[in-house]
């Protein structure tokens, strides 16, 4: 027995059975003028 895992299930996985999303942003990070407003305050 190897110590690499069986990946004989993830080369018959079939990829068109997943749904399509979409991927946004939730925690952008703060623009320049956010950071020197944040100094500012």
């Amino acid at each position: 027995m190897s110590d690499k895992p069986d990946i004989s299930e993830v080369t018959q996985f079939d990829k068109s059975k997943l749904k399509k999303t979409e991927t946004a942003e939730k925690n952008p990070l703060p623009t320049k003028e956010t950071i020197e407003q944040e100094k500012q305050a």
